[in-house]
């Protein structure tokens, strides 16, 4: 495999991993990644997670941007929680770490496109995501409800009334009631059911005017 070879065969994905290399040119896996090495000391290949890489951009035509990046580093998987609660500007913070939720164990990946965190959720909470678009490239992110669920789920501890007004939410509006309520019954945790009914006492007060989500 020539670095040439590889250009033409990727140029035009975002990213690619080892699997698709070892089909695509007749040398050995281990030669492929020796290979992949010396591109990557050479600044001309970059790591992503063990196998899976993409071109630098001076060789690369497909945008890599870190949103869809974060479905393909850990599949099956879609961005939730505080990530998704800045993307749909329910808080006020700007977040950084993207975080998905994934039916795998947990993992963590840094690379120069992001810090990329998964959380573990069981099959049956494995639900309420869409596909939505960023800079043109497509990716998975929970619904509004579903970012609000999960992010109370995998954070530990008691969603008491003061906590939830430490978090700022904003826009409450947005959050379907109806569709928050049947999708934490799935949940079927009597933490998340405190925490919704916490919510809803506050919502409720907001639009009274006592407080602000």
């Amino acid at each position: 495999m020539s670095f040439e070879s590889l250009v033409k065969l990727t140029r035009t994905m975002p990213c690619f991993d080892l699997a698709l290399l070892v089909q695509a040119f007749d040398d050995q896996r281990e030669v492929i990644r020796v290979q992949l090495s010396r591109w990557m000391e050479q600044g001309k290949v970059i790591g992503l997670r063990r196998g899976m890489y993409t071109l630098c951009e001076a060789y690369r035509c497909a945008p890599l941007m870190p949103a869809p990046l974060a479905n393909q580093l850990c599949r099956p998987s879609y961005l939730s929680g505080l990530w998704a609660l800045g993307y749909y500007d329910l808080i006020p913070e700007r977040v950084v770490l993207l975080t998905s939720v994934t039916s795998r164990p947990p993992q963590r990946f840094e690379n120069p496109y992001g810090v990329f965190e998964y959380r573990n959720i069981k099959q049956e909470c494995f639900f309420g995501y869409r596909k939505a678009s960023l800079g043109g490239a497509d990716f998975l992110i929970a619904e509004p409800e579903k970012a609000l669920l999960d992010h109370w789920h995998l954070t530990p501890g008691d969603w008491t009334t003061e906590r939830l007004e430490e978090m700022r939410y904003q826009h409450a509006d947005l959050i379907d009631t109806p569709r928050l309520e049947l999708h934490a019954r799935r949940f079927n945790s009597p933490r998340i059911n405190r925490a919704l009914q916490q919510w809803l006492r506050l919502a409720i007060e907001e639009n009274d005017g006592t407080v602000t989500l």
